[in-house]
C-alpha cells in the first residue's frame, strides 16, 4: 500500500489538449496529443489510445489530467512525455478523466 507521502511524488495536473493527430505508425489506434499545462510547464507530447470515443476535432481545447513526471516513454517513432489519464468502459475502450471545466486552468495540480 502507499503511503500519502508517496501519493505525492506523483504530479498529476491539468492540461488542455491544444492539438490531436493521427499516430500512423502505432500498432493500436492512437493520437498524438500536444498538451499546454501551463506557463510553468509548458506543453508536452503524449499518445493516447482513445480513438473509440474521440475524434482529433472534438480533442482540440478540451480539459484533460495528465501525470507529468513519469520518464518519457518511446513508443515507435514518437516521444511520449506524459501519461494522459483514462479509464475503461464497458468494453475495455479509453475514455478520458477530464476536470469539472468550472475553473480548471492548465497547469493546475491534483491534490
Amino acid at each position: 500500500m502507499a503511503t500519502f507521502e508517496e501519493f505525492l511524488n506523483i504530479d498529476i495536473r491539468v492540461g488542455q489538449i491544444i492539438k490531436a493527430e493521427n499516430f500512423a505508425e502505432a500498432r493500436k489506434p492512437a493520437y498524438k496529443l500536444t498538451i499546454d499545462f501551463g506557463p510553468e510547464i509548458g506543453t508536452k507530447k503524449s499518445s493516447a489510445q482513445i480513438t473509440k470515443h474521440y475524434t482529433t476535432a472534438q480533442l482540440a481545447g478540451k480539459l484533460v489530467l495528465g501525470v507529468i513526471n513519469l520518464q518519457p516513454r518511446q513508443i515507435g517513432p514518437f516521444l511520449s512525455e506524459v501519461l494522459t489519464l483514462g479509464v475503461p468502459d464497458a468494453n475495455g475502450d479509453v475514455v478520458l478523466i477530464a476536470p469539472d471545466p468550472h475553473g480548471a486552468k492548465p497547469g493546475g495540480r491534483m491534490f
